[in-house]
């Protein structure tokens, strides 16, 4: 069998912690900040666990990540 490719994008979206979580950065914090509450943008800087729909696909995408 052929070594499988890791997939580039994926690879820099999504973190595996030791206990084998994944995490990704929330959305909505790039722009138009000004109108969003401190505390929601606080929030928002937090990594965040995949949810259980999507994390096969990730785990697809970073086969050696695990």
């Amino acid at each position: 069998m052929p070594k499988l490719k890791t997939h580039r994008g994926a690879k820099k979206r999504f973190k595996v912690t030791a206990e084998k979580k994944i995490l990704h950065k929330k959305a909505f914090k790039s722009h138009i900040l000004t109108k969003k509450a401190s505390n929601r943008k606080r929030n928002l800087g937090q990594d965040a666990v995949v949810d259980k729909t999507n994390r096969r696909a990730v785990k697809e995408m970073m086969p050696y990540a695990f």
